[in-house]
């Protein structure tokens, strides 16, 4: 995994619909640290989330990954740096567990052990099992094994725990700890305590 030194976001805006969600937001996120974004529904957590992907344009200000090569601004190419977790699984109802981490570390160009990948997510016994017939807790576990395959040093979750059972968040939060061990950056939209050592990010609905 590629490292990066910090993630720096400067007098961002976004609007949607006409409507300022969020307006001059700055802040910087290091590696190796977690930041946890809270606030109600509608003030812009998931969109926040977008525009650090690239994703979605913002109105206003920047977005700068920082690593030895310098800072990149481009929203194409900081993309290529980022790992998406949304509400949607990704996963082919038609295809396996290990069918769909296989695809993505072609798609990925990387070379993941995906049986260990499985195992560390809890999926190895249903690893060749119809993603049809998963539950909704097992394709968030897979939406999660796809972080891991993925390589890449910025994750971006949008309620990374949601779905899942007791199990299922202790194995994500040892995910989220493994990946900042290394240098990684996480940043999770949440509703709820995440359970591992974060910074905080508060944004208010805007009027």
């Amino acid at each position: 995994m590629t490292t990066v030194q910090y993630l720096d976001i400067q007098k961002l805006t976004c609007i949607r619909g006409q409507r300022v969600l969020f307006r001059d937001l700055s802040f910087r996120v290091d590696g190796g640290q977690v930041l946890s974004l809270e606030g109600p529904n509608g003030a812009g957590k998931t969109s926040l989330l977008r525009v650090l992907a690239g994703l979605l344009p913002a109105a206003g200000g920047t977005v700068a990954l920082v690593s030895g090569r310098g800072a990149e601004t481009d929203a194409d190419e900081r993309g290529r740096r980022v790992a998406w977790l949304g509400h949607n699984d990704a996963a082919k109802p038609q295809l396996t567990p290990r069918e769909v981490l296989m695809f993505f570390a072609r798609l990925y160009g990387t070379r993941a052990d995906i049986d260990a990948v499985l195992a560390s997510v809890g999926l190895a016994k249903i690893a060749n099992l119809a993603c049809g017939y998963l539950s909704a807790g097992q394709k968030k576990r897979l939406a999660l094994a796809r972080l891991k395959v993925a390589e890449r040093p910025v994750w971006l979750l949008d309620e990374p725990l949601s779905s899942l059972d007791a199990d299922g968040r202790k194995r994500a939060l040892d995910l989220v700890n493994g990946h900042v061990m290394f240098g990684g950056i996480v940043i999770a939209a949440t509703h709820e305590p995440l359970g591992v050592a974060s910074e905080r990010l508060t944004l208010g609905a805007a009027a």
